[in-house]
């Protein structure tokens, strides 16, 4: 089954579509020379013609013209008005915490990116800051878990790493009714695939990091609003704290951006041909893709998202941590290590890796077992990433010779 076909993004009258949008919203060629790339203006301070008066720009932390032209074409892409980038996805999390006070309480799904579960236990909790972890898959559980201290609810759809999808729209009708704000970490889909904002969301999340830089060098998080009074709060503390991005990465984030499109394509078309294969291996237990028809919400992925995505998770059906640790360690082309949306494909176990740091009882309740297998599929060919994964299997399995 294939992936749904994204749309052309195009507003009737006057909004060009996405891959346009991508390679030219923020960053027109340059005023003063001409340049296509967007110039990296590398200064820590601005020139001014009097006590105050500059052109718009007088500290770095504040504001950078190449950070600028990020700003804008990360909002543009999520159709949003208003765009803040920072030196990490977590410094972007972090900066929508510091919107609330002591005595607050947040509401969180239980299958989380595990860094957002330490945030909020580890970090914010000492500061009087409560977390409720519910299963966000059933809007019910968001409903129910609201208090009169409750004042923000985060999600994740996809979410990581059991690649859950919760029904945005859904969640947004009982955050607006009971005036809570409702992020949404966008991180899996990117803004190709999903669009929070235009169904309900008050903030959209980004680890830059990932897909948006889409190819494992630079280190960066977004925040996309419409609410020019919460866009204000927000780039106050930004700038009070200062997580912000160099123009180096602003730039590499740029130029990961134009290829968004045509690589996002590869990675649903990739990750659909090993979800599909994996499916049907006789030394797998569970697949954990939205782009398969036995994945639990996948009518609701193929009605919000117009494609599933690169990331898929699954189960040996020998199935123990002994066996997923050779399985990871055997593959050629996916690397083993941690992060994800690269060019290149990676494998990990998030209980071993991204998700440490949630307690081994949380996991459990979650669903989260140890021996889980997670991969980020690249944009190679997917003949060799399939004959990757039957040799880790062949390997891993050397007594019992894997069938692909």
């Amino acid at each position: 089954m294939k992936a749904a076909q994204p749309p052309s993004r195009r507003d009737a009258k006057t909004r060009p579509g996405f891959s346009t949008t991508a390679i030219h919203a923020g960053q027109p060629p340059d005023g003063s020379t001409g340049a296509v790339a967007p110039p990296i203006f590398a200064t820590s301070t601005y020139a001014q013609t009097a006590p105050g008066v500059h052109k718009g720009f007088e500290y770095s932390r504040t504001q950078n013209p190449t950070r600028l032209m990020l700003d804008r074409n990360l909002a543009a892409l999520e159709g949003g008005a208003f765009g803040l980038t920072f030196a990490s996805g977590m410094a972007a999390m972090n900066t929508v915490l510091n919107l609330l006070s002591a005595g607050d309480h947040v509401i969180c799904g239980n299958d989380v990116y595990g860094g957002t579960y330490r945030i909020l236990e580890k970090v914010f909790r000492q500061y009087k800051l409560s977390a409720t972890f519910v299963d966000t898959t059933d809007p019910r559980n968001v409903e129910k878990a609201i208090k009169p201290a409750t004042k923000l609810v985060w999600i994740e759809t996809p979410t990581n790493p059991l690649l859950r999808i919760t029904d945005i729209q859904a969640v947004s009708r009982i955050t607006r009714k009971k005036r809570v704000l409702l992020a949404v970490d966008n991180t899996f889909a990117t803004p190709y695939l999903q669009r929070p904002l235009a169904i309900g969301a008050d903030i959209v999340a980004q680890s830059t990091t990932k897909y948006l830089g889409g190819h494992s060098d630079v280190m960066g998080g977004a925040l996309i609003v419409n609410d020019a009074d919460l866009y204000k709060r927000l780039a106050f503390y930004q700038n009070a704290v200062g997580a912000v991005p160099s123009p180096f990465d602003c730039f590499l984030i740029l130029r990961g951006t134009k290829t968004l499109a045509v690589r996002m394509r590869k990675h649903c078309e990739n990750a659909m041909a090993l979800a599909e294969w994996l499916a049907r291996h006789p030394l797998v237990a569970k697949v954990l893709y939205p782009g398969l028809p036995s994945h639990p919400q996948h009518a609701l992925a193929r009605k919000q998202m117009c494609g599933f995505g690169g990331m898929i998770a699954f189960e040996l059906k020998r199935g123990s941590v002994k066996n997923a640790e050779k399985f990871a360690s055997s593959t050629r082309l996916f690397t083993l290590g941690e992060s994800l949306g690269g060019v290149e494909s990676l494998i990990v176990l998030p209980c071993q890796a991204t998700h440490v740091s949630v307690p081994p009882a949380e996991r459990k309740r979650t669903g989260l077992v140890d021996h889980l297998i997670r991969l980020s599929v690249g944009i190679e060919d997917a003949d060799d990433l399939i004959a990757d994964l039957a040799g880790a299997f062949s390997r891993t399995f050397a007594s019992r010779a894997a069938r692909s």
